[in-house]
């Protein structure tokens, strides 16, 4: 049996897969990685699917030890990771061996950091997914000290590889939503001030501080559906821009809707971390996703390539 324990883990360290997409009229939240996208590259250099399981770590922290031979693969925040003291490098697939222990330290920039293993989490599925919802309590949970999980069978890699990644997030896009004009005033302030991510950010969203937000108009709101990546505003002025864990309904205006190309910013954001919101118009927003797919394209055709090139 391929296992691996991790003999040191924090509050902040899951497993997390794509989540529970189509359940929020349920009021089931998504949940799954807070970076989609940086957990799709590592699976994908390791050979599984891009939803595989894979373990999550927030500000690193976790120290474990394999029990059986594979590939690794580190994507989203540089945690500066030591496989038995040599340094194992982001966006590449990396062997290991039994008895190797691997080091995640805490990251200068970025919040989360993700190991894939070639073949994938054996986790069980509830409600079609295997990701922890640490909010609703789906799922297993933060996982601690001494927690043993098992791989599925490894699907055979032979040789390193390594593919570019993201840069780390600067400024997270948006779209104009529903009470925009309720905020005319304040548009400027909104996209021109530096926003600072606050220590009171969760997987449920992240509350910017800044100089608060004015409201114009409006009429109190019933409440509404909410997806991630909202932007809200509650009485305060303060924005909060919801996260893969944030309820499914809710009553404050709603400023915006982050792009879809960007949502993976949001799981870079660290706590104390400045931040500009940038409006788009809609068929900037569409081509940020085409530039976005095409990136992912580009890693497949070299991945097929090397797939056949083992062959």
């Amino acid at each position: 049996m391929r296992t691996l324990v991790l003999e040191q883990g924090t509050p902040f360290c899951s497993v997390q897969d794509g989540g529970r997409p189509g359940l929020r009229h349920l009021g089931i939240g998504r949940a799954g990685a807070l970076d989609g996208l940086a957990l799709g590259l590592a699976n994908r250099l390791v050979g599984n699917a891009p939803q595989a399981p894979a373990l999550e770590c927030l500000l690193g922290g976790i120290r474990l030890r394999f029990a059986c031979d594979g590939w690794l693969a580190l994507t989203g925040a540089d945690c500066h990771a030591r496989l038995d003291e040599v340094a194992v490098w982001p966006g590449w697939r990396t062997p290991f061996r039994a008895g190797q222990q691997l080091l995640l330290g805490r990251p200068r920039v970025g919040l989360c950091s993700y190991l894939a293993v070639d073949g994938g989490l054996q986790q069980p599925q509830i409600l079609g997914a295997c990701a922890a919802d640490l909010t609703a309590g789906l799922g297993g949970g933060a996982l601690s000290a001494g927690s043993e999980l098992t791989l599925e069978a490894a699907p055979g890699l032979w040789q390193p590889l390594g593919i570019r990644l993201p840069l780390a997030p600067e400024s997270v896009r948006f779209l104009p939503g529903p009470e925009w004009a309720w905020f005319q005033r304040a548009r400027h302030q909104l996209t021109h001030q530096r926003w600072q991510v606050s220590p009171q950010s969760n997987r449920m969203g992240l509350r910017l501080q800044g100089e608060p937000l004015v409201r114009q108009g409006g009429e109190e709101l019933s409440s509404h559906g909410l997806l991630p990546g909202v932007i809200q505003v509650p009485p305060d002025g303060q924005p909060i821009v919801l996260g893969c864990e944030a309820q499914t309904c809710g009553g404050y205006p709603r400023l915006g809707m982050v792009i879809r190309a960007d949502l993976w910013r949001l799981g870079q954001l660290a706590p104390g971390q400045g931040l500009r919101l940038v409006p788009v118009t809609r068929s900037q927003a569409h081509q940020a996703w085409l530039r976005q797919q095409g990136y992912l394209a580009r890693i497949e055709l070299l991945l097929a390539k090397e797939a056949e090139t083992a062959c």
